[in-house]
């Protein structure tokens, strides 16, 4: 299982010569096998306030090697959520989901609600911020040719193009804006513990409802008295745990 050997974030900011030694020490421990203490100097540089999806991606491994699901499986899903389209990332969830113990089947989507998130899921939002913002230039430039040209033909067709790309601004800006309300409202956790009991009310006394293991994919959706959050699997079922 391979490692990202440098670091690239998608914000413009220079990384210090600090962080950089700090990602090569992690990287050197990772290829000699001391994959406990890269996860803790790969976990340094998060704590210093630097995220990138190599980063998580690193650490998800170092994890992974240390037969750890639960951490392995939730760096993957931060690397995802700000390189959704990696395929080495997609691929090695794939491998630490397998090692979950709980086989959690989700219920199909809609068939149009399926097709609108799969669609905003595909880019981070950062980057369907750039495309929008590439068509809107696509789109102004177009419109300037055909309000310059004089010739018919040349009129129509950057009529037609730049139609098309103002269709395809309005689709962007709108996957967009789903993305976005799909960030704030989407608020998922990771088991971390071997087995935890699901109850059925928030209370320690209540009867367990079910039991979750490590590397479980959980979606908060309420919490109680600040003690307790009730969950919903992907499969529709609900409960309580104690944080």
């Amino acid at each position: 299982m391979r490692i990202v050997v440098s670091l690239f974030f998608g914000s413009f900011f220079w990384v210090s010569s600090q962080v950089e030694l700090a990602f090569e020490k992690a990287n050197s421990l990772y290829n000699e096998g001391n994959y406990a203490a890269a996860a803790q100097s790969y976990e340094s540089i998060l704590n210093n306030g630097l995220h990138s999806a190599e980063i998580y991606y690193n650490l998800a491994n170092s994890y992974y090697k240390q037969n750890r699901v639960g951490p392995s499986i939730y760096y993957y899903e931060k690397a995802l959520l700000l390189k959704p389209e990696d395929k080495s990332t997609l691929n090695n969830l794939s491998f630490a989901q397998k090692m979950a113990v709980d086989k959690i089947e989700p219920i199909p989507e809609a068939g149009f609600l399926s097709f609108i998130n799969t669609a905003a899921k595909l880019f981070a939002l950062d980057t369907w911020a750039g495309i929008c913002v590439c068509l809107m230039l696509i789109f102004i430039g177009l419109f300037t040719a055909y309000y310059l040209s004089y010739s018919t033909r040349k009129k129509r067709l950057f009529f037609v193009l730049g139609s098309l790309s103002l269709f395809g601004f309005i689709v962007a800006l709108s996957l967009t804006f789903h993305k976005e309300h799909l960030s704030n409202t989407e608020n998922y956790a990771v088991v971390f513990s071997q087995e935890i009991d699901v109850k059925l009310e928030p209370n320690l006394k209540s009867e367990a409802a079910f039991k979750l293991h490590e590397g479980a994919k959980i979606r908060l959706i309420e919490t109680f008295q600040g003690t307790w959050s009730k969950i919903r699997l992907s499969d529709g079922k609900t409960g309580w745990i104690s944080n």
